[in-house]
């Protein structure tokens, strides 16, 4: 058995930028590129399969004809979704629905996502929540326009952490880059886009006011977050978001020091992407190479494994509930 390692699904944004490029050293297509799908199963959007047995298959694909590997799930679509973002200018202001709504109203499941920031220009400041004490006074502020009152901005700067549960009010700004680890789905309502006018059809992006108002919760309050931190012999690990608190997925930053070995046994298989320096992951005596934009899944038949490096930094995820 080997870890399944996996070429990105590019996509394009009137926002994006050139950084998956020049940073990450992804081979991106021409023009503004906003996302890097690094770890996706998610529908016509889903990565590729590098080498291996699999090679040349989608995510997606070996997901549904190979749920061994995967611990035999529940989830009949995979659940997790991973990916760098590059805002090169700002995003629109947006809101993710939960997962009931998500399921009447767009056939698919809600949205709960998390950013770690890989890079913030000095001062940046990002959207995250809302102003509105109570949904007649959201409505009235939407109404009126009154934005800059609405949106709630938070100073951001490298290595912070932001969870945004469906129906948060959030938006990148400029000169920020993150990962972005969250539910496998699409849904997005956007509530403001700047005024910005597309230059293919030059016409402004719909925007979603009822469906925003719909799932924006009221008034906003901040997840309570329970970040530890461990140092272990080879690393030290601090656990970023967790049920009950996440109910959809683990999160994990690992700084590798030395040689670590994984310990978490009883998750069924893991998302790994490398985010900083280069180093190997050893298993079943076999050693591969991994560097900064390195993205691979650990299946369920590998349970012993090993990273190594010196300055070394890994972002890895697991499945929470199954509904």
């Amino acid at each position: 058995m080997e870890p399944l390692f996996l070429t990105p699904y590019f996509r394009p944004k009137i926002w994006g930028g050139r950084k998956l490029n020049t940073e990450l050293h992804y081979q991106i297509p021409d023009g503004k590129v906003g996302e890097a799908w690094v770890i996706s199963g998610y529908k016509d959007d889903a990565s590729t399969v590098t080498d291996g047995p699999y090679k040349g298959k989608t995510l997606r694909e070996v997901y549904l004809d190979h749920p061994e590997l995967f611990g035999n799930p529940k989830a009949k679509e995979f659940p997790l979704l991973v990916k760098f973002l590059d805002a090169n200018d700002n995003l629109s202001v947006q809101v993710h629905p939960d997962d009931e709504y998500a399921r009447v109203h767009e056939n698919d499941s809600g949205k709960t996502e998390s950013w770690y920031v890989l890079h913030a220009e000095p001062g940046a400041k990002l959207i995250y929540g809302h102003n509105a004490k109570t949904k007649e006074e959201l409505e009235d502020l939407i109404k009126q326009g009154k934005w800059q009152e609405l949106f709630r901005y938070v100073p951001v700067k490298t290595g912070d952490f932001l969870y945004v549960p469906a129906g948060t009010v959030h938006a990148l700004t400029k000169g920020i880059m993150v990962i972005e680890t969250q539910q496998s789905s699409d849904v997005t309502y956007r509530l403001y886009d700047w005024d910005r006018v597309d230059q293919k059809t030059g016409k402004k992006r719909d925007l979603h006011i009822k469906q925003s108002l719909d799932t924006i919760k009221v008034p906003h309050r901040d997840p309570k977050l329970d970040i530890k931190r461990e140092k272990v012999p080879g690393a030290e690990i601090t656990t970023l978001a967790q049920p009950p608190m996440s109910p959809h997925f683990y999160l994990w930053q690992i700084d590798v020091t030395g040689r670590f070995d994984w310990k978490f046994g009883k998750h069924p298989y893991l998302l790994v992407s490398v985010i900083k320096g280069e180093g190997e992951f050893i298993c079943q005596g076999k050693s591969y190479s991994i560097k900064l934009g390195t993205n691979f899944i650990i299946p369920n038949e590998l349970k012993d494994f090993s990273f190594s490096g010196k300055n070394l930094r890994l972002i890895i995820s697991a499945p929470g509930r199954e509904d």
